[in-house]
């Protein structure tokens, strides 16, 4: 090796080496030479003369064009491109002959520069080794009458054998640099609009086919599709490499790209842009990993409008597939197609977190209906993720017609019930146990992206929930639900409701659910089927109490306030039956009625039960007053014992007597009106209304007005023990006062007849007619005739009983007849 360098360095340094060094030295500058000498020749050529040249250059593509081509001024560039032949075109201008009509120029360069082979050209070839355009505007305008500014230049003649070997032009590299572009499709309503900060392409040709790799930089000011809805990727910078190819057969463009740059985000898109005369097809698609929100903000207003409403925390998968036709009026089709695993949605109405799904987006869910809002549709599948921590799980959700969205589908959900609290915004129920199961199929209504009215078919299963209902302090504990919905009717089976000590057995329905529930919720009838074997009445009175009013504000509607409205507004129609049912001291059977609750009214028809040895058929309305419950009711009382009757119901707030001062069996009918208490105690003296009474089999024992007016009147008889033929009386209640209209006794010790006023209080006057003579056998008379004949003979006493410092005393005379 060392032999080698040493044999090269005595050959450099030998005079053989010089001398040849030395004449190609003077080859190159002669060369040199030549060149600068032909350079300078030719640039006084140019410059000499240019005005003629320039002249024959416009002339010469003018004859070529539908138009008019302009240069003001060429320059050569000595050595620029070297060992290409430069020429600078500067001032150049392109139009079309309707230019004067639609004003749009086509093109406007300061400069373009053009690099010619210096080799092809003396071989006769016209091959363009580079063109080079700066600070220049091309608008491409086509009419909506179809007329393009594009459409300039003049159809080649056809080669025939004898042309075939005339001069061909070949364009190896076109580079832009700050170049607006713009397309401007009036037919299909269209504008692309670039500021191009700079293209880089060089070409390689097979034959007519070509190739090549553009290096783009440029800012995006319009990708409108459609200029009604906007323009996609609006003001973002676009930079990357794209490989380009041709295709002389099919004369189509093919384009494909990795990682292009649109604004922040990274894009994969494989496209394609027919050329052929009358086909203007075209196709992009493109894939990438990216925000919601980027995602939004490259898309046209009219979509990403509605998509601003919803977010994705995480990444997602997209593929965004655009088909359509330049010439084409309206957007084209538009497939887009999203994964999404383990993130986190927000949607209007809340946020969904554990959320995975398939999404796809279209413009044509029905085909040949058009690519409008109308006929768009996003479809998601697999869908599943937690709202207010609710599990759900949907195989498929569809939402159709952007204008007016409907969302259908088929949701299931297993959770425990207490999950809904969260829900539960108003905090007007308060779950604590349970679990449920749903499967229901949906449809709902989206106006402005909220869901409103959602409708379901199927159904819901609860096991073993309790709850607080707020507003009415009522506590369920252990309560079995299954909900059935179907288009007629909302089913509700088998409940097992327990409260306190009481259980109860219920089944529902409610007709024309899906439609009264949001629209008309107060006539909305539940109809329920309810059998308790042992119901405490007392411990539901707290149901009918009115809820808290609470100050609202305007809001849009939940789920859980309607919900609650619902419930507050609805009609409750109730049909019962009892094995027991206990009021107070009051114990009956074989209780039946139908029961309805309107606006925290109780409305009890057809009411019948068995007690006290006899039986009761009642109407009753009952309703909150304050913290108390007005009755109005309806009765007739067959056959009960008084006793026990009286008993029950605290001796109606009477003190002059007491139950056990009676016997006997009671038969009434009353109309009255009244207060009760929250532990369902009659209010003293607020009872009003009329009442009729009749005892049969009757006794008065130890009543202490009779044994006063005994001990006066008949000192003889057993005024303590009275037993009773006729016992009857015809009253109206005045609260604190009893106007008896008509109070017959017919009795082992006497008969007499009373008309007045007794109170309870203050204020008796009551007028007594007592025949003296002895009725204890009066009973024994066959007829009613004979012991009305008999009943007023002999002496007859006229007492009254008055109040007296609130005392009631007896005393002789007859009622004022002005009284």
């Amino acid at each position: 090796m060392t032999a080698i360098l040493l044999h090269i360095k005595i050959f450099l340094q030998s005079n053989r080496f010089k001398k040849y060094a030395k004449r190609f030295g003077f080859f190159i500058l002669g060369c040199i030479a030549v060149i600068i000498m032909a350079s300078g020749a030719l640039s006084l050529y140019l410059n000499r003369n240019k005005t003629e040249i320039i002249a024959r250059i416009n002339t010469k593509i003018n004859e070529n064009i539908n138009g008019k081509f302009h240069v003001g001024d060429f320059q050569y560039k000595f050595l620029t491109g070297f060992p290409n032949f430069t020429l600078a075109l500067k001032d150049v201008e392109l139009k079309d002959n309707q230019w004067n009509t639609h004003k749009h120029t086509l093109l406007k360069a300061n400069e373009i520069e053009i690099r010619l082979n210096v080799w092809s050209l003396l071989q006769s070839e016209i091959n363009i080794h580079k063109i080079l355009i700066n600070e220049a505007q091309i608008y491409v305008y086509k009419a909506k009458n179809g007329y393009s500014n594009a459409n300039i230049f003049k159809p080649k003649k056809k080669k025939s054998s004898e042309t075939s070997s005339e001069t061909e032009t070949t364009i190896n590299q076109v580079d832009l640099n700050e170049v607006h572009f713009i397309v401007d499709n009036r037919i299909g309503h269209k504008l692309f609009d670039f500021d191009i900060a700079s293209l880089k392409s060089k070409v390689k040709y097979d034959d007519e086919n070509w190739q090549t790799n553009v290096l783009l930089k440029t800012k995006i000011k319009s990708l409108a599709f459609n200029t009604v809805h906007g323009s996609f990727a609006k003001e973002k910078i676009l930079e990357g490499t794209f490989a380009v190819s041709y295709g002389a057969e099919k004369d189509k463009i093919d384009v494909k790209t990795e990682n292009l740059k649109i604004g922040k985000d990274a894009f994969d898109i494989v496209a394609f842009f027919n050329l052929a005369k009358g086909n203007a097809l075209f196709g992009i698609n493109i894939s990438t990993s990216i925000l919601w929100q980027n995602a939004s903000n490259l898309l046209s207003a009219n979509i990403s409008s509605k998509l601003d409403r919803f977010n994705l925390k995480n990444e997602i998968d997209v593929n965004c597939d655009i088909k359509g036709d330049f010439n084409a009026e309206g957007d084209p089709r538009i497939v887009v197609q999203a994964e999404v695993h383990n993130n986190e949605l927000t949607i209007p109405d809340g946020l969904i977190t554990d959320c995975s799904f398939k999404g796809i987006f279209t413009n044509n869910f029905k085909p040949k209906a058009g690519f409008t809002d109308a006929n768009s549709a996003i479809i998601l599948t697999r869908f599943s993720g937690k709202y207010k921590n609710v599990p759900l799980k949907i195989l498929q959700l569809s939402i159709n017609n952007l204008d007016k969205p409907i969302a259908t589908g088929i949701v299931n959900s297993d959770f425990d019930i207490q999950n809904l609290n969260e829900a539960n915004t108003e905090k007007w129920i308060n779950f604590t146990d349970g679990h449920a199961t749903a499967n229901l199929k949906f449809q709902f209504d989206i106006v402005d992206l909220y869901i409103t009215k959602p409708r379901f078919i199927g159904n819901v299963n609860v096991q073993n929930a309790s709850f607080l209902f707020i507003p009415k302090n009522v506590n369920a504990e252990k309560i079995n639900v299954q909900l059935e919905f179907t288009q007629e009717a909302l089913l509700i089976k088998k409940i097992a409701y327990k409260h306190q000590k009481n259980t109860i057995f219920i089944e529902g329905r409610i007709d024309n659910f899906l439609n009264l529930y949001y629209d008309a919720p107060e006539k909305m009838v539940v109809n329920w089927d309810i059998y308790c074997p042992s119901l405490d009445i007392r411990q539901f009175l707290g149901i009918l109490a009115s809820s808290q009013k609470k100050k609202t504000t305007s809001q849009k509607p939940s789920v859980s306030n309607q919900l609650r409205t619902a419930i507050e507004k609805c009609i409750v129609d109730i049909s019962i039956k009892a094995d027991k049912i206990t009021y107070n001291k009051l114990t009956a059977t074989n209780t039946k009625a139908q029961i309805q609750m309107i606006d925290s009214r109780l409305v009890i028809k057809n009411g019948s039960l068995q007690t006290c040895g006899g039986s009761i058929s009642f109407n009753t309305t009952v309703s909150p007053k304050g913290k108390n419950f007005n009755f109005v009711s309806n009765a007739q009382v067959n056959q009960v014992d008084i006793t026990s009757f009286l008993k029950s119901f605290s001796n109606f707030g009477i003190t002059s007597f007491s139950p056990d001062n009676m016997r006997g069996k009671l038969s009434s009918s009353a109309k009255v009106t009244g207060l009760i208490n929250s532990s369902g105690e009659l209010i003293r003296n607020s009872a009003y209304g009329n009442l009729t009474f009749s005892v049969s089999q009757g006794a008065l024992l130890n009543f202490d007005p009779i044994m006063k007016v005994g001990k006066f009147a008949f000192p003889f008889r057993d005024v303590e023990n009275i037993t009773f033929s006729d016992l009857s009386g015809n009253f109206k209640l005045r609260g604190e006062q009893v106007d008896v209209n008509a109070l017959t006794i017919s009795s082992s010790v006497l008969n007499m007849d009373a008309t007045g006023v007794y109170s309870f209080g203050r204020g008796t006057n009551l007028a007594m007619t007592v025949p003296l003579r002895n009725s204890k056998d009066d009973a024994k008379l066959a007829t009613q005739a004979e012991r009305d004949a008999v009943r007023q003979r002999g002496i007859v006493l006229h007492l009254l009983a008055v109040d007296v410092d609130g005392k009631m005393k007896i005393k002789w005379g007859k009622k004022d007849k002005n009284n």
